[in-house]
């Protein structure tokens, strides 16, 4: 019988860490994005490469997986490019975690807390979460790097992974958590940089403080 999960719900050892802390990202694919009706799909597109690069900013071990490759087509350009090297695992399971290639991979890093987004939630994403966390291992869903078929499969995922332990979060959450300390100031840099380019109403506002910033310090007394 597999092991439930026993993460805890609260307290500090309840938040993500880079050390603790492994990227899987299932199916963002060309197929997967034509049914995707529960949200805008540049705003996945967006998002799923903005979590992607908080990984790499972090250190974050990162797999890749696609399924049916040759039929749902190639992983998106703008999340391949984030790992230009990297060749994502192509499955033919629906179900990412009954894909040795994939649990191995997650296995080798040592992390217990799994970060997951995937098209779509209703399957792609919710089955694996929900057998991870069963397992073990603490999951952590990204909703809005995520997608359904239709609002309402989405939100029925969501709902069904929180009954079953998998926790769900958004991808600024991710970034917020991973940094947790401005003191960190490579990764605050490079966050930063990151926002500008995704981070939508917020990037706008760093642009904006940033410009006051430099306006000041060029203006002297």
């Amino acid at each position: 019988m597999a092991s439930q999960s026993n993460a805890p719900k609260n307290g500090l050892k309840a938040l993500l860490t880079p050390e603790e802390s492994v990227l899987v990202l299932i199916d963002h694919q060309p197929f997967q994005f034509a049914n995707l009706h529960s949200h805008e799909p540049t705003m996945i597109v967006n998002n799923v490469i903005a979590l992607a690069k908080t990984a790499k900013i972090f250190g974050v071990p990162t797999i890749l997986t696609t399924v049916l490759e040759d039929r749902g087509g190639k992983l998106i350009k703008g999340l391949q490019d984030v790992f230009p090297d990297q060749k994502p695992i192509d499955r033919t399971f629906i179900n990412t975690w009954e894909d040795a290639r994939v649990v191995d991979a997650v296995k080798k890093t040592g992390r217990k807390k799994i970060i997951m987004a995937a098209l779509w939630s209703e399957i792609c994403l919710a089955m694996p979460a929900i057998q991870a966390a069963g397992e073990g291992y603490e999951v952590y869903a990204v909703t809005d790097a995520s997608g359904g078929v239709s609002v309402e499969a989405h939100d029925m995922a969501v709902r069904r992974m929180d009954m079953a332990g998998v926790v769900p979060i958004t991808w600024m959450a991710v970034a917020g958590e991973l940094q947790r300390d401005w003191a960190r100031e490579e990764t605050a840099r490079r966050g930063g940089e990151m926002f500008l380019e995704h981070g939508g109403g917020t990037g706008i506002a760093l642009a904006w403080e940033l410009q006051l910033l430099g306006q000041n310090a060029g203006g002297g007394a």
